[in-house]
């Protein structure tokens, strides 16, 4: 088979993995579809470094996971993935890195640069996209316009300058949070490498911990936080519930976050951690 040819049927199978087989047209409406697809057909996981395993960032180890494997990723697995599929297409991309924010003290020091998201050229001007932010996840696309409120097919985003970069900041409630600080500075998949190899062998990663996972339906947000499920509507109220076991973690998988885990014979002992 020829690389054009196995470029071609990996593009093809993408598609068919996110259900938008006819997206074919490099242009913004495009984007917002297989955007929005993607989020909802691929979860936000970290199930892999969890059960101590590596995660490959090649476009083989990415397909074989998230496409034909049926799971999910983090952000560098998540974001490469949309980046070859996009770049297949006929769209030009530039991989970019983010310091992030959410969750840490207004007064901590900046973090290491341990986010991947995507600048898109178009004609209408430069665009941001990110499939792989986990519970906050960006399900539209962002014009590269400061200090405008844009909406999203869940929440409100806006981009705040800072410095010579940027704050993505979410509006939560009636609040704008920063998620992450960021540049335009271009990154090459061997940096983010780097970053993916830390974060799943370091013994300080909170990747090895605990379990994180997160996928978006039109009207809501499902996140699960170690053995605690989050039920976020839209424009509601959040219900919680705690989950009892191991086993009942594996179906929630499953059901909710639609990963075959068949690949982590493993997982329910792992899972026995969390208690």
């Amino acid at each position: 088979m020829s690389t054009a040819t196995a470029a071609d049927v990996q593009l093809r199978d993408y598609l068919d993995r996110i259900g938008v087989a006819d997206a074919m047209s490099p242009d913004l409406p495009t984007l917002r579809r297989i955007v929005a697809a993607h989020t909802r057909a691929i979860a936000f996981e970290n199930l892999d470094p969890f059960t101590r395993r590596a995660v490959r960032l090649d476009p083989d180890g990415l397909a074989a996971k998230l496409v034909h494997g049926r799971r999910g990723g983090w952000c560098f697995e998540q974001n490469l993935l949309l980046r070859g599929a996009l770049d297949a297409l006929g769209y030009a991309t530039t991989g970019l890195a983010a310091r992030v924010m959410w969750g840490r003290p207004a007064d901590a020091p900046l973090a290491p640069r341990g986010h991947m998201l995507l600048r898109v050229a178009l004609p209408e001007g430069p665009h941001l996209v990110d499939v792989g932010f986990g519970g906050l996840t960006l399900t539209g696309v962002l014009a590269l316009e400061p200090e405008v409120a844009q909406d999203t097919p869940h929440e409100a985003f806006r981009l705040w300058p800072a410095g010579p970069g940027y704050v993505m900041q979410a509006l939560v409630g009636d609040e704008w949070r920063p998620l992450y600080r960021f540049d335009l500075t271009e990154q090459l998949l061997v940096d983010y490498e780097v970053t993916n190899w830390y974060l799943g062998h370091h013994p300080a990663s909170h990747f090895l911990s605990g379990i994180m996972v997160a996928r978006p339906e039109p009207d809501r947000r499902f996140a699960l936080s170690g053995t605690s499920l989050a039920v976020h509507h839209l424009g509601g109220p959040t219900e919680r519930r705690s989950l009892a076991t191991p086993a009942e973690i594996r179906r929630v998988l499953e059901e909710t976050f639609l990963l075959d885990t068949a690949g982590l014979p493993d997982l329910e002992t792992a899972l026995a951690r969390l208690f």
